[in-house]
């Protein structure tokens, strides 16, 4: 069968290699080179435990402290907070209590085996040194801000995420530099990160082409047909047709359904990263701060220290205010930390409402499968969502329920 994925991403990449894996004619289509999006500058993070939907209501009663600061966690661009408020609204909606343990049961079914759906890409990429399974540190500066997230560590357990608190002596002597203000961690042992994202990216894109597998480097400006003699795909130069069409574009992927009539609630969060190239104080885990929603990750070519969200769409040039702003939160965990010169990054997380992915086909289009929509959390769903997208085509039973993530639950 001849399959066409849509976009380079780390999730495109991913199913893509799992689907040549499955002996299928693959072409992976790009209009730029693979993991130059998201999956370049992400946190890295590989979290099994991550279960907590963003629209939690933890988090909910914090969003008006945020938007007042204008260089607080999150930021809505007042010229587009007409085309966020639709989505903003939705977003609640998922938060409601009694939706929550279905989407935390939701999110840990697609994390949990990151590290065992990553296993045989990396092993076939040669890339197996950046996976590291070092556990992440998670630290609170006082008594308020940990009971503040009790319900959220309460979900985790519920769900077998192995947690274990840490006085402070011993978080201090597991991250020497980390500011004595804060004195309350608590491990996820199960969790990791990737060394450098883009490599990672890269390498199973090389491994993909090496296998087999076609990649086409071209813009695709619509789908325009998906019906049961395949799908049509109208590119920049041309046209493209396939027997399945996987579309993984990330935060691009609804624009492409509009010629099919298909609207789905998908809205960039724009997140920003600093990095900082041969830090004084490098960390051998990812640390990150509860108090100031800042993620640290030691990598291979420095210190990446990630956050914020930003709602100003697809168009709107980076605020490097926004990447500044992560500055004194990253002095704030690390008092004596040296920044000479730092790298400053944007990219667009592609998050629907209730926080899971669309994943899976769609009715009236056979010849069309989803994979996109993962959030904040694409480094680690992609391998078990490339995972299940191959088996969804082979007709396999998946390893997770796949009900979730259906596109008509919206």
């Amino acid at each position: 069968m001849k399959i066409v994925v849509v976009g380079a991403g780390i999730v495109g990449v991913c199913s893509a290699s799992y689907l040549l894996r499955d002996g299928h004619e693959v072409v992976l289509v790009d209009r730029g080179e693979p993991g130059d999006g998201c999956s370049k500058g992400n946190a890295g993070a590989l979290s099994p435990g991550s279960c907590i939907p963003m629209s939690a209501p933890g988090v909910l009663r914090k969003v008006p402290k945020w938007l007042l600061d204008p260089l607080g966690p999150l930021h809505i661009r007042p010229s587009y907070l007409p085309r966020a408020v639709p989505w903003l609204a939705r977003f609640a909606a998922a938060g409601r209590a009694q939706n929550i343990d279905g989407l935390a049961d939701a999110l840990r079914a697609m994390h949990r085996h990151t590290f065992e759906n990553y296993a045989p890409l990396v092993s076939g990429a040669g890339c197996t040194d950046l996976i590291r399974r070092t556990g992440t540190l998670v630290v609170f500066k006082n008594d308020r801000s940990l009971a503040d997230s009790q319900r959220e560590w309460d979900l985790r357990a519920a769900r077998q995420v192995r947690q274990q608190r840490l006085a402070a002596a011993e978080m201090h002597a597991l991250v020497p530099g980390l500011s004595a203000a804060y004195r309350h961690g608590i491990l996820l042992p199960e969790h990791g990160f990737v060394a450098d994202p883009h490599r990672l990216t890269r390498s199973l894109a090389g491994a993909f082409v090496e296998a087999g597998g076609t990649l086409l480097q071209t813009s695709v400006d619509a789908i325009e047909d998906a019906g049961p003699d395949g799908a049509r795909l109208r590119l920049a130069d041309g046209e493209l047709t396939t027997d399945r069409c996987v579309l993984a574009a990330g935060a691009w992927s609804t624009k492409l359904l509009w010629p099919l009539g298909l609207r789905l609630p998908l809205e960039t969060q724009r997140g920003y990263h600093v990095m900082v190239a041969e830090p004084n104080v490098k960390p051998l885990l990812p640390v990150v701060s509860a108090d100031g929603k800042i993620y640290a990750t030691p990598m291979e070519h420095g210190l990446r220290f990630a956050g914020t969200v930003e709602f100003a769409g697809l168009e709107a040039p980076p605020d490097d205010r926004r990447a500044d702003a992560l500055v004194p939160l990253a002095r704030d965990l690390f008092p004596d930390l040296r920044i000479d010169g730092k790298d400053r990054w944007m990219g667009h997380r592609p998050c629907l409402p209730d926080s899971l992915p669309v994943v899976g086909p769609v009715a009236g289009h056979p010849a069309l499968l989803l994979a996109f929509g993962h959030g904040h959390h694409g480094m680690t769903g992609a391998s078990t969502t490339g995972r299940l997208v191959a088996d969804m085509i082979a007709r396999r039973a998946p390893e997770i329920d796949p009900a979730p993530y259906r596109a008509d639950r919206f």
